[in-house]
């Protein structure tokens, strides 16, 4: 049974915008994708990567068609979409925006943070895919300057972040903070001791949201759901590393404007 997570920010009462951030339950895949893995990039059976997508977009009740997935890159780099491409046609980057009515914006991840963003009022969706160099590089901001080229306003723009890997499970080395903190000294709070000596456990959710929280958008908020530790819910690759598994499959989360 397909279960996305919607959030009440990104409801639309007039039913134009759709989204939800879907985890592994509902699909057909088998083994370590099991079941609703919606990668491509894993080495799961096409079709059934196929399928799984095309029931996640049957739960956002739009075609397959519609879906827009980009080859994502851990860049800045964001794009203004007006159409949907073929597969092996999917552009580098790592956040997409829309005003072309009866699209929909899908991220993958498998432990980074999808945000899916609208401003209803003028018709403009986007998504991001954050993972940590994307976030620190300013892939949050490349989303949100494409939908104010579209048309959309800062303080219009809502921002849902996703299940994504939780600050207790993700253990970062010694050298990590450094770059974080030479930006803005202040988010230090968002690291935490691990028990290996040297190392942190970073709080990447509550990073994005702070990022997201100085572009003046109307409201930023987050699902929860930490990726790594409800195994029986999400896809990681962090958790496929600490098994020894040798693949993982990926969550997607959708945002869509209907026509």
């Amino acid at each position: 049974m397909i279960e996305p997570i919607s959030h009440a920010l990104l409801d639309d009462p007039d039913g134009r915008i759709h989204h939800g951030f879907f985890g592994r339950a509902g699909g057909v895949s088998e083994g370590l994708y099991r079941s609703l893995n919606c990668g491509y990039g894993s080495g799961d059976d096409p079709e059934a990567v196929r399928e799984n997508r095309a029931r996640a977009m049957s739960a956002c009740e739009l075609s397959p068609t519609a879906l827009c997935t980009a080859y994502q890159v851990h860049s800045a780099e964001a794009l203004v979409v007006t159409a949907p491409w073929a597969r092996e046609d999917a552009p580098r980057v790592d956040a997409m925006a829309t005003a072309t009515p009866g699209l929909a914006l899908a991220i993958l991840t498998a432990d980074c943070v999808p945000v899916l963003m609208a401003d209803r009022e003028a018709g403009v969706i986007g998504a991001a895919h954050a993972g940590w160099r994307g976030a620190l590089n300013g892939i949050l901001e490349a989303a949100v300057e494409v939908m104010l080229g579209l048309g959309a306003r800062a303080g219009g723009i809502r921002a849902v972040i996703g299940p994504a890997i939780g600050a207790t499970s993700y253990e970062v080395g010694p050298e990590f903070p450094a770059p974080f903190l030479a930006r803005r000294p202040e988010d230090e709070d968002l690291f935490a001791p691990a028990n290996r000596d040297g190392h942190f456990l970073f709080d990447i959710v509550g990073y994005v949201a702070r990022r997201l929280g100085t572009l003046g958008l109307a409201t930023v908020a987050a699902t929860g759901g930490d990726t790594c530790a409800e195994a029986d819910r999400y896809f990681s690759y962090r958790r496929s590393v600490h098994r020894g598994e040798p693949d993982y499959g990926r969550n997607i989360s959708i945002v869509a404007l209907g026509p």
